[in-house]
């Protein structure tokens, strides 16, 4: 069966109780849009192939990319907002890692088909702005939250998981600490859950809104404000200290669930950072107001 078909059949099975308040990438419709890109501009012009696929070397194709990357940039955006939504059964997980997968799929599939009937490299760099600006739907952090609380709610079922659908696995004691999602085809997406500063698994996880996980303590420190104070009240110009980029800290958001999930894997590293981070506020704390007292009277 043909990716279209079985997209379809996808779409059509979960259309009642699940994906009447998702969007999903228009698959079908998009793929009828590249047919009638070829037909049109050889009916109108009279160009065989050859010439229609040099003519979209040189420049863009006005029929397609209006409908195509401004359609795909609002798809993915709002893909990643139904990721982000708190779930509470396994169920509503499960519905959400298959529904961020068929639409990846979808995605790079439409993408690759672009490619292939203009002959250019649009949909490509189509792809890398998506990564660029964070709406790659599988590398978002909600899918290493939503993989997390999928091991998490697993592990207190016990006897009642789901043996046919386990996407996820984590392992938190190799050198390099990941968590693994399966994709169809055997292909594999491994999510390391190193902190970038301190270079330990990630304590008290945050992500920025560029994606990027840190330990809350580094964040802070790399934001240069009080652990007490949060990443919030960071300047709108500190920057990610991975990939430089402003504005982060403002949408950075506990990862509660991985939080959950190493408390319970990694109990003695966990209750040693929790120690060592509590102490460190407490520092902190007296240091923030020792000076706010100075201030305030003036010695």
């Amino acid at each position: 069966m043909k990716f279209g078909e079985t997209f379809t059949e996808y779409l059509q099975a979960h259309q009642d109780r699940f994906l009447d308040k998702c969007c999903h990438v228009e698959y079908k419709r998009l793929k009828k849009v590249l047919k009638n890109c070829r037909r049109c501009r050889g009916g109108l012009n009279g160009e065989d192939d050859a010439s229609l696929s040099l003519c979209c070397q040189i420049e863009s194709c006005p029929l397609c990319d209006q409908k195509f990357f401004t359609e795909l940039t609002k798809e993915a955006s709002d893909i990643a907002g139904c990721l982000s939504s708190k779930q509470a059964t396994i169920e509503e997980c499960r519905l959400l890692i298959e529904y961020a997968m068929m639409n990846s799929i979808a995605m790079r599939k439409i993408l690759k088909k672009y490619d292939k009937v203009h002959c250019s490299a649009n949909g490509r760099k189509f792809k890398s702005k998506l990564r660029e600006e964070h709406m790659e739907i599988l590398q978002s952090p909600w899918l290493i939250e939503l993989g997390a609380f999928y091991i998490n709610i697993n592990e207190s079922n016990v006897g009642n998981s789901d043996e046919f659908f386990n996407p996820f696995t984590c392992d938190l004691s190799a050198t390099e600490p990941i968590l693994t999602l399966k994709l169809p085809d055997d292909f594999k997406l491994e999510y390391n859950l190193t902190c970038a500063i301190c270079l330990e698994l990630v304590f008290d996880p945050y992500a920025l809104g560029c994606g990027h996980l840190f330990c809350k303590s580094c964040a802070c420190t790399a934001a240069d404000v009080m652990m007490f104070q949060g990443l919030k009240a960071a300047s709108p110009q500190s920057k990610c200290p991975v990939c430089r980029e402003v504005g982060v800290y403002v949408k950075a958001t506990h990862m509660m669930e991985l939080d959950m999930l190493l408390k319970k894997r990694c109990k003695e590293y966990w209750k040693e950072r929790l120690v060592a981070d509590r102490a460190e506020m407490v520092k902190q704390s007296k240091i923030y107001w020792d000076l706010q007292t100075k201030y305030m009277i003036g010695y």
